[in-house]
């Protein structure tokens, strides 16, 4: 009896420590056909969120694919945003989309932050921007597809991204105010000689994931490493007790 107790616990530990590489999704894993292929991709650190995008120095503009799951599956939100004078939501110009009635494509608005409440007079954002769309993926994600004018030999942007939920009347609800949801924010650096690093690209369109010097795809590598070594102990001690 505690031989067969052991064996299935061991089992649960091998299936635990090969998991995270199988569920793991990746944004270089993400298929957007719709769109046409981008040349870099992040796995944001927070949220299960990703971002594809191209920047084009020729006239300072920066294609992006924004993909997120609603914190609730038919009633919530995605955003993604730019803020020009600060790092955090406040000040930020927003896109958010949510899923509109009838299987239509999600519907999608801009939103100018001035605080911590999203203001449906305040839509006109500081910069231009164009072929602005959202779609429904598979999984319950929703991609906002937009392109935005940067500032002219700008390397980076401050991007905020965020999910929330309790959408009524076309009124997007408040956000949680987890840890996750408070630490969406991050530089994106767009130029291959910017200070710090930008992804480099690879053929397909996408990085690969934690390549990215400093890049927040790494976090999720060191996850998976710590899980690795936790769960090799426990098979080590698992040996040790059938052998002896």
């Amino acid at each position: 009896m505690a031989s067969s107790s052991l064996l299935i616990l061991a089992a649960a530990c091998f299936v635990s420590l090969i998991s995270p590489a199988i569920s793991q999704q990746t944004c270089s894993t993400q298929n957007l056909n719709s769109a046409g292929p981008y040349d870099s991709c992040l796995d944001l650190p927070v949220l299960n969120s990703y971002l594809h995008y191209t920047y084009d120095s020729s006239n300072s503009s920066l294609s992006v694919a924004f993909v997120a799951t609603p914190s609730q599956t038919n009633n919530g939100w995605v955003a993604w945003a730019i803020n020009p004078t600060g790092t955090k939501m406040a000040g930020s110009q927003a896109f958010l989309a949510y899923r509109s009635n009838g299987g239509a494509a999600p519907v999608v608005k801009t939103y100018n932050i001035s605080g911590y409440s999203l203001d449906e007079t305040a839509t006109r954002l500081s910069f231009e921007f164009w072929n602005l769309r959202a779609e429904s993926l598979s999984g319950g994600r929703i991609a906002i597809f937009t392109t935005v004018k940067v500032p002219a030999g700008a390397d980076s942007v401050n991007q905020v991204w965020q999910i929330g939920g309790n959408v009524t009347s076309g009124r997007p609800g408040i956000h949680p105010f987890t840890p996750a949801n408070l630490g969406a924010h991050r530089v994106l650096r767009f130029t291959a000689d910017a200070p710090g690093s930008a992804p480099t690209p690879t053929t397909g369109g996408s990085t690969t994931p934690g390549q990215a010097a400093g890049g927040p795809g790494n976090a999720g590598s060191l996850t998976t490493n710590v899980n690795f070594g936790v769960n090799l102990v426990i098979l080590v001690l698992l040996g040790s007790i059938f052998i002896f």
